[in-house]
């Protein structure tokens, strides 16, 4: 049996598990969470446990990405190491996966955590692109990307998006462009969204992130569902209800009807309705303040319309909001453009999409649609989505772990004592 533990250490999701096997043992929240009606802080797979998550308080190791409290991140991978895998770190590699631009001084203290204080026998830190490409080359072998061992890497994780090219498993890293956008900007804008128009929802992040990934999706055609959206009734395509947990019945929120959720899906994928004021030819009527729904307090329960697609709509627009900062298509633009040209083809060609935020429907086709007009008519654009985008950088780096020359690759705890931090880093080539 292998003794590598491969560790997918996200701002939000912690993947952990054996060496060579296909799946984490364990996919865990990375913060430690504390519900309004209990005085204990859970950690990791106790949160998930729990089933009265209203207005949990949370705190978290990382912030914009990057480890910032090595106390509370001990905390849980200690949960992570000893209750659910039941592994001896003294007697077990680690692989653990960075994120991309670590500042020394946070690689410092993660190496303390790993040789201190869990005492891994030795240590090899990888980039989620590299493992994503590596992944992807082994899992298709006659593959562009395993033939050319090369690939345009998009990570759409918790804390922000990279556009990362991955040449021979090696990310190039002056080619790596950043936008500022992951998962828990959305989140927090769709909690910004729902409190202003509907029921303060502020401190409901687990609840949020539940309406966001069941419920949002991306437009491919924004001002025409603005139209629809603005539409009173049935003819509102977008109109769904989600229902908060009540806490005796039900302690999770749910979806009212999921029939009248998948309605968008009936929408052709191109089509300009009539100018603005028509619909069908007709002049559309406009609606009476009398008619419009207003919101009953009593139920337990909010709508949602516009927000489904104005909040993936962040990544690919993030001007509209006043950031300053290019969409995602210019991001991958200007990543391929920061290549050698001979590479921009087959990069073009081999893009591979990864991280929970690009499981929205709808993210592929708008992302090709994005950027066929900003890549040359004779390059040919081919966007691959990961099977399971979450648990992908962990696959990578189980197969990296279970390489019969891993462990050559590794630094040991005697070479870490002997050189000191600074010096095992330049192993990794970060």
């Amino acid at each position: 049996m292998s003794n590598v533990v491969v560790l997918d250490n996200g701002g939000g999701l912690c993947k952990a598990g054996i060496g060579g096997d296909r799946d984490p043992s364990a996919v865990v929240p990375n913060c430690l969470g504390r519900p309004s009606s209990s005085k204990k802080w859970l950690v990791a797979d106790q949160l998930q446990a729990c089933e009265d998550l209203t207005s949990v308080s949370l705190r978290r190791p990382f912030d914009r990405g990057y480890l910032i409290n090595p106390d509370l991140e001990k905390e849980i991978w200690d949960r992570i190491f000893r209750s659910l895998l039941r592994v001896d770190p003294t007697a077990s590699s680690l692989l653990l996966v960075e994120p991309l631009f670590n500042l020394p001084s946070i690689q410092r203290s993660t190496d303390e955590l790993v040789f201190e204080d869990f005492g891994f026998r030795s240590l090899y830190v990888a980039d989620s692109p590299s493992l994503v490409h590596l992944y992807e080359a082994s899992h298709r072998p006659d593959g562009l990307i395993s033939r050319a061992q090369c690939s345009l890497v998009v990570d759409c994780g918790f804390s922000f998006t990279h556009a990362a090219p991955v040449l021979q498993n090696f990310t190039i890293n002056y080619a790596v462009k950043r936008l500022d956008l992951g998962g828990k900007a959305l989140t927090n804008y769709l909690k910004e969204l729902v409190s202003y128009r509907s029921i303060n929802v502020m401190d409901e992040t687990f609840l949020i992130d539940d309406v966001k990934e069941k419920l949002c999706f991306v437009s491919l055609n924004v001002p025409r569902d603005l139209q629809i959206a603005r539409r009173p009734g049935k003819d509102n395509l977008f109109r769904c209800t989600y229902v908060l947990p009540d806490g005796v019945e039900h302690m999770k929120g749910y979806v009212k009807d999921l029939d009248e959720a998948q309605r968008y899906l009936t929408l052709p994928d191109e089509a300009w309705f009539p100018s603005q004021g028509m619909k069908d030819g007709c002049a559309e009527v406009p609606e009476k303040p009398e008619d419009r729904k207003r919101i009953d307090l009593t139920k337990n329960e909010f709508n949602l319309t516009n927000e489904r697609f104005l909040v993936p709509e962040m990544i690919f627009r993030p001007a509209d909001l006043g950031m300053n900062q290019a969409g995602l298509a210019e991001c991958i633009v200007r990543a391929v453009n920061s290549c050698h040209p001979h590479l921009h083809p087959v990069l073009y060609e081999s893009i591979i999409l990864t991280g929970g935020s690009t499981l929205f429907p709808r993210f592929a086709q708008r992302l090709e649609k994005e950027l066929r007009p900003l890549v040359p008519d004779d390059y040919h654009v081919q966007i691959t989505t990961q099977e399971d985008p979450i648990l992908g950088v962990w696959r990578g780096g189980s197969l990296l772990a279970s390489s019969p020359d891993f462990e050559a690759m590794c630094v040991t705890k005697s070479e870490y004592e002997e050189l000191g931090s600074a010096r095992c880093r330049r192993r990794f080539f970060h």
